[in-house]
């Protein structure tokens, strides 16, 4: 395969300010692409810019991942900023650690609409742009996408997802020539990891990933892999070399079942076919949703669901 030269290409990086985005914008910057660097803080974004060389190679814009309008505002600012988009990065991602039992659901909510809505978000912003450069789309995942650790639950089912829904999304975009790929790192040190090590119930998990399966990967070698497989426009890049076969293993089959089980004819004629719901039907209230079982013989009564006697008539409700 030939190599994806990145001298020149216009990169968006969500996330841009954390320990892993950092690092990639500066290897990135030193390949001689042009920076789109899009983060929640702006201040911070802002002043990444300015260190990597200002507007002219690295721009900055606040954006926000669960906010699709915003991130979409942003991308296309950016777009139009450097005149195109070739690569989007969709880095932007937070941790919990703790049971379900006590877990709060606004946590648990929070986390998967960063991670892995997020990253959906991201790419139905960018996509546009970047299929005009029959460019490549890169989600940050992680090994947890296959090595499911109790007490991250959220985390676990984000980026299990996150690898899912890329997987799904490459068959949509090959026939525009759009690459997908995902990149499983391990533990790096970085401040999500130190915010993990300063919480007692991650530091008792994990120990401090200090030794044994759970020991960290440096940061210069993930960033190296990312590199290197965005050059190769690959499917799947992990940090280590002894993670390449536990992130393999899982999808050993699906190049069979990609080129098999779904054609380009018929992916392209299924989304010609396709409704913006996707065919979900609208949510129905308590009470349209008991005028549909009174036509069938049953009736609402108080949130409970009873069946009338033959020859009664449907009351229906004021």
């Amino acid at each position: 395969m030939l190599r994806y030269d990145l001298a020149g290409r216009t990169v968006a990086i969500t996330g841009s300010t954390g320990g892993l985005g950092s690092a990639v914008a500066q290897a990135l910057r030193r390949r001689g692409a042009h920076l789109a660097l899009l983060d929640l803080d702006g201040t911070a974004v802002a002043a990444q810019a300015d260190a990597l060389g200002g507007p002219l190679v690295a721009w900055a814009a606040q954006a926000d991942v669960t906010d699709l309008d915003n991130v979409r505002s942003a991308v296309d600012r950016a777009a139009a900023h450097f005149g195109r988009i070739d690569v989007v990065i969709a880095n932007a991602g937070v941790s919990a650690v703790a049971p379900m039992a006590t877990l709060n659901p606004e946590t648990f909510e929070r986390v998967v609409d960063v991670n892995l809505t997020g990253v959906w978000r991201t790419f139905k912003a960018a996509l546009p742009h970047v299929e005009r450069q029959r460019g490549y789309l890169l989600a940050i995942s992680s090994m947890a996408a296959f090595v499911h650790s109790p007490l991250q639950a959220p985390y676990t089912a984000s980026k299990a997802g996150v690898w899912a829904m890329c997987n799904s999304i490459r068959l949509e975009v090959r026939h525009l020539g759009v690459g997908v790929g995902t990149l499983h790192p391990t533990f790096l040190k970085t401040p999500m990891l130190d915010a993990i090590h300063a919480d007692p119930a991650g530091r008792r998990l994990w120990g401090g990933n200090e030794r044994g399966l759970w020991r960290m990967c440096t940061v210069d070698k993930a960033v190296r892999s990312i590199v290197s497989g965005m050059e190769r426009r690959a499917q799947t890049i992990t940090a280590c070399r002894a993670h390449a076969l536990v992130a393999a293993a899982p999808g050993f089959f699906r190049p069979f079942v990609d080129r098999v089980g779904f054609t380009t004819k018929t992916i392209t004629e299924a989304s010609a076919a396709s409704s913006p719901s996707g065919g979900l039907p609208p949510t129905s209230s308590t009470v349209s949703c008991g005028f549909e079982e009174q036509s069938a013989g049953f009736e609402v009564v108080e949130d409970k669901t009873v069946r009338l006697s033959e020859g009664d008539p449907a009351r229906r409700g004021p």
